[in-house]
């Protein structure tokens, strides 16, 4: 572990490591909580501090895990959690993040994300949001699932330029927000959470990432990961329940990669020439 973890820096100057950790499918079993809090906690002692939960996620289980692992180390880490689109009114919003709060054993939530877009007016779910900052609840606010058109109205919203971040879809087989979203985003200079870096796992098996990563000396996984690290304000959030693998996915800040590597990442997995539908999980 020669390198440090690169940072990202949000609008309000808060800086945080761009290599975090996921909990996606956390908080499913009681019999496997154990393993993950272990391996969220040896993610925060490699610098993965910044950790990203929903109240979606195994229904609370998730951030009950989180909370677990945090306990008596808040001060060390960056938690980012998510409202569901179904509890996104003015109230519900209010009355989802407190929930979210308790579950997680905190006081205030670093970064407070809509999960995506739904049925409730966007205003009302921003006007919540900036309650809940006002009131200390929130550090900050942001969306996910959002695509360019998506983020022009939300900015065009009283408070919508309050935006911190936007979490999608993004890796290496999953590229079309290079086109349109991503130079937004960078033009705003708002962070851009990759979510489902590994692409489910998909890129581990990619025989043609394989081979680039053996020359390297290095996992498919971290060569998805290092192309990301690669990426101008993005940060990755890998999901692993396993202490080993998280300890892998650190590694991957220490890779190198040469014009001629990307290159030949571009062959593989080519980067958008249109403007592309916005793909979720």
């Amino acid at each position: 572990m020669s390198q440090p973890i690169p940072t990202v820096t949000f609008p309000d100057g808060h800086a945080v490591p761009a290599l975090g950790l996921g909990t996606w499918h956390m908080g499913e079993s009681r019999a496997s909580a154990a393993t993950e809090i272990r391996a969220l906690q040896a993610g925060i002692d490699l610098g993965m501090t910044l950790i990203d939960t929903a109240e979606m996620y195994a229904s609370g289980g998730a951030e009950e895990v989180v909370g677990r692992a945090i306990a008596g180390r808040r001060d060390e880490v960056f938690v980012v959690s998510k409202v569901m689109p179904s509890n996104a009114s003015r109230q519900g919003t209010i009355a989802a993040c407190e929930a979210s709060l308790a579950r997680l054993g905190i006081d205030r939530i670093d970064l407070y994300l809509l999960h995506w877009r739904g049925r409730h007016p966007l205003a009302d779910t921003v006007n919540a949001f900036e309650e809940l900052r006002v009131s200390g609840k929130i550090a900050r606010w942001g969306v996910s699932n959002f695509d360019s058109l998506a983020m022009r109205q939300l900015a065009a919203l009283p408070g919508g330029r309050s935006c911190a971040a936007n979490q999608v879809l993004y890796n290496l087989s999953t590229r079309g927000i290079e086109f349109d979203l991503m130079p937004w985003m960078t033009e705003h200079e708002m962070p851009l959470m990759a979510y489902s870096p590994l692409d489910e796992g998909r890129l581990m098996r990619h025989p043609g990432l394989g081979k680039i990563a053996k020359r390297l000396g290095a996992s498919p996984a971290q060569l998805a990961l290092a192309f990301l690290l690669r990426r101008e304000n993005v940060i990755a959030i890998p999901k692993s329940a396993s202490s080993e693998r998280v300890a892998e996915n650190r590694a991957a800040v220490d890779i190198a990669l040469s014009p001629a590597d990307l290159a030949e990442l571009d062959g593989l997995f080519p980067p958008p020439r249109s403007r592309q539908p916005l793909e979720m999980i």
